[in-house]
């Protein structure tokens, strides 16, 4: 009996000892492992990388931004249904263990020693997938996976159940649907993959997203289709089991398809692409690239998605108008088709995703006056075909344009675009991407708010913005800067300058310059309107000279339109050179009443919390909030903007534009039927066309050149070539627009004057038109003019004067 006692006492001794030891040895391990362990408290104010968003003004999304794609949810937003699917596939027990799971701790390691590492099983519950990602990393050795325990221990002490779920459904990494787009969290997920909220999520969809998490790739949608339903249907099972769904209802949903379709590119976005680059230098510069990309910013932009529409149409037709009209150049390239598939020959070929209806075709047979031509297959956002070997023709209707046989146009191997021809199934017209380029602008005169601006013709082919980038000269479009400074310091439409030959002696040894009509005509003593009208180069340099030009350079600066620019008579011409954007600015204060405008493509800005963070209206409105109104007057905005030019000079500025339509260089633009007022400009040699242009309520600019400057033709016009772009836009923007006229002023008199001479009208016959005039201002009295002398040549230039840069200005601008 002793020697039982004795034996047991042993027995306990020894393991007591094994006891301590153990002990002492997790005791420290734990200490050794838990050291340097990361700080888990800062979980508590992560703030994961976000997208941002940019929206267009009507609330639809025109682009997106963002390093990892992720749209952060807050746990009380995840509906249940999404909860008990990722619970269901990743840890059913979550909301019981301490943030680890014994038991699958074991089972994993004895089935990776068992499997000498040829299988590796996991068990990491989500809080441990939490601290992996956070805070551990993706090393695989059993160090980290003790340091994750750890950490998932202290985690659990720390934070609720809830907080923790919350950071893993919106960390979690769903895959790569589309090339580039980097799938995290559900939310991102669900529009990815289904084009849904989470919260329109069915059973099945909401189970695959469930699936994913243990290897995205794994369950790829189309190329592992099989693996991906069976992943889901275990998932759809599990949440019958845990109670998150019946049984009924989990039979019906293994049932269906995976119907994943990916998210299509919003139409707005194809059409946007200048835009939405604008707003995104805009942000970078304001916030920082981190911000733009990681922050989640929400971006509301002044974009008119259906404005932007009507004015990329505008701009591509008529570039691609004035690109055929100078004939064929030939195919885009050539590709041997000799033993080769058509198809996948053209697949390899780039193509610009942005001038849709056009695709791209390799010429696969030419015979009996007619090509039968291979189409490059489209492809969904997410790579995947829609239709495969797809073939059409070209007749001579579609090779018209070139003045060629279809047989003359194009040989086997090329490589065209084609664009079906309407109401012709399978009948395509020839194409070829325009050398010369352009930009229009829309805004609005009051705000500054651009609805729609086009900065070429294919934002992929071309990332520089014409609209904001290009400094050009805007030939005599920039005429009325000149006349409005005229106008605010004394003289009237009706004051007279003489039409007649100017030189100016440019000094010693240098050619004087000479300025010319662009009809090479002088009308003798003539009106500020007919100057503008008519656009006269010799009248603008006469008044740019008698007024001075450095007060034309204050104004010049005053309208935003050049910073600096020389006091020389040369850029009185539109000699300088500014872009469509500024320009556009400029004439929407002639509309506006004179008040100075800030062009802008973002309306406001919020953080990633709601909070907003920018407002491009800074003006102030005085009981704006009220809770109720109380009879009185309504609240109105405390204006604020400078007034650059007078109200009563800005309207005259105003008549006068109106009448270039009616009687000048821009009747083409009359074909509108709606008041519009404008003014044409092209630049020496026509290496810049211009129309600047309004409504009372819309201001548009544009613009067309090529990159390299060139001529656009030795009798290339603004009215020819840039007026049509404005007019054709308008046609579209003002269809459904009651024909509102431009708004006078109170303290503006409209007296009825002759046309040709400016004097109240008399007797004296001729056509009549309503001038205005500022209060103190009238009309001269109708005199009966001397018999007509021939002009003489004026010569201005005396010492001291300034000299003209680089030798003799630009002349004969339009």
């Amino acid at each position: 009996m002793r020697f039982v006692l004795r034996f047991f006492g042993f027995l306990f001794s020894v393991g007591a000892i094994f006891f301590l030891i153990g002990a002492v040895g997790l005791a420290y391990g734990f200490w050794f492992y838990s050291k340097d362990l990361p700080d888990h408290a800062q979980l508590e104010t992560y703030e994961p990388p976000v997208m941002t968003r940019i929206h267009a003004s009507d609330g639809s999304l025109i682009a997106e931004y963002a390093r990892e794609r992720r749209l952060y949810v807050p746990i009380d937003s995840v509906p249940k249904l999404v909860i008990g699917a990722f619970l269901s596939a990743e840890d059913k027990n979550f909301y019981k263990h301490p943030g680890i799971d014994p038991e699958g701790l074991m089972r994993a390691v004895v089935i990776n020693l068992r499997s000498g590492g040829a299988r590796e099983q996991g068990a990491s519950t989500i809080t441990q997938q939490v601290a992996k990602n956070f805070l551990v990393g993706n090393e695989r050795s059993y160090e980290r996976k003790i340091r994750e325990a750890l950490i998932a221990l202290r985690m659990e002490s720390t934070f609720s159940k809830d907080k923790i779920l919350e950071l893993y459904l919106n960390e979690i990494f769903l895959g790569t649907l589309t090339p580039g787009r980097n799938l995290h969290g559900i939310a991102a997920a669900a529009l990815d993959y289904f084009g849904k909220s989470i919260h329109e999520l069915t059973i099945a969809e909401a189970a695959y997203i469930a699936a994913l998490p243990k290897g995205p790739n794994n369950y790829h949608p189309f190329r592992q289709r099989k693996a991906a339903l069976e992943r889901r249907n275990w998932v759809i099972e599990r949440m019958a089991v845990n109670g998150y769904i019946s049984q009924e209802a989990a039979a019906e949903a293994q049932k269906e398809p995976l119907n994943v379709k990916p998210r299509m590119v919003s139409p707005n976005s194809i059409a946007s692409g200048y835009f939405a680059e604008g707003v995104r230098r805009d942000i970078a510069e304001r916030y920082g690239e981190e911000s733009l990309y990681e922050g989640g910013l929400l971006i509301r932009s002044t974009l008119d998605p259906k404005m932007q529409a009507m004015a990329r149409k505008a701009l591509v037709d008529n570039l691609v108008r004035f690109d055929e009209a100078r004939g064929w150049r030939g195919a885009q390239q050539k590709i041997d088709l000799a033993g080769r598939e058509w198809g996948l020959a053209l697949s390899e070929v780039p193509i610009l995703g942005d001038i849709q209806p056009w695709r791209l075709a390799v010429v696969l047979e030419v015979a009996r006056g007619q090509a039968k031509v291979g189409l490059q297959p489209r492809r969904e956002a997410s790579g995947q075909v829609v239709k495969e070997r797809e073939t059409g023709t070209v007749t001579a209707e579609g090779a018209r344009w070139t003045r060629r046989t279809v047989d003359k146009a194009v040989a086997v191997g090329d490589v065209v675009y084609v664009e079906p021809l309407a109401d012709k199934e399978g009948q395509f017209r020839l194409r070829q991407i325009p050398e010369i380029s352009g930009a229009i602008v829309a805004m609005d005169p009051y705000t500054g708010r651009v609805h729609a601006m086009v900065g070429g013709f294919s934002y992929d082919q071309s990332e520089f913005n014409r609209a904001i980038q290009a400094m050009r000269q805007p030939g005599s479009s920039f005429k009325p800067i000149v006349y409005a400074t005229a106008l605010d310091n004394g003289y009237t439409p009706s004051s007279t300058i003489m039409d007649s030959p100017f030189v100016l002696d440019m000094g010693p040894g240098q050619e004087a310059w000479a300025p010319k009509n662009f009809d090479g005509k002088s009308a003798g003593l003539r009106t500020l309107r007919y100057g503008v009208e008519h656009s006269k180069n010799l009248m603008t340099v006469r008044l740019s000279n008698e007024i001075g030009m450095p007060m034309v350079a204050e104004y010049a600066r005053r309208f935003g339109v050049s910073d600096d620019m020389l006091p020389l008579l040369s850029m009185s011409l539109g000699a300088g050179e500014t872009t469509v954007m500024r320009m556009t600015a400029a004439y929407s204060m002639f509309v506006n009443g004179g008040r100075r405008i800030k062009p802008t493509l973002i309306d406001q800005i919020q953080d990633r919390n709601g909070r907003t963070i920018y407002r491009h209206d800074d003006r102030k409105c005085a009981n704006c909030n009220a809770e109720k109104w109380d009879g009185g007057a309504a609240p109105k905005l405390t204006e604020n903007r400078e007034q650059v030019l007078d109200p009563l000079t800005a309207y005259q500025m105003t008549s006068i534009l109106e009448g270039v339509v009616q009687r000048g260089t821009a009747q083409t633009v009359k074909a509108v039927g709606k008041p519009l007022a404008g003014k044409t400009g092209t630049s020496n040699d026509a290496k810049d066309v211009w129309f600047m242009g309004f409504s009372p309520d819309l201001a548009v600019g544009v613009f067309l050149g090529y990159d390299q400057p060139k001529s656009l033709g030795n009798a290339a016009t603004a009215g020819q070539y840039a007026a049509p772009v404005f007019r054709d836009f308008m046609q579209m923007a003002l269809k459904d627009k009651p024909a509102t006229p431009f708004r006078v002023p109170a303290g503006i008199k409209l007296i009825r004057v002759n046309a040709s001479t400016g004097t109240r009208a008399g007797g004296e016959g001729g056509g009549t038109i309503l001038e205005a005039f500022k209060p103190g201002q009238s009309p001269p009295e109708f005199v009966a003019p001397e018999p007509e002398e021939t002009p003489q040549v004026e010569y201005q230039g005396a010492p001291g004067a300034p000299r003209q840069a680089g030798g003799a200005a630009p002349g004969g601008l339009y």
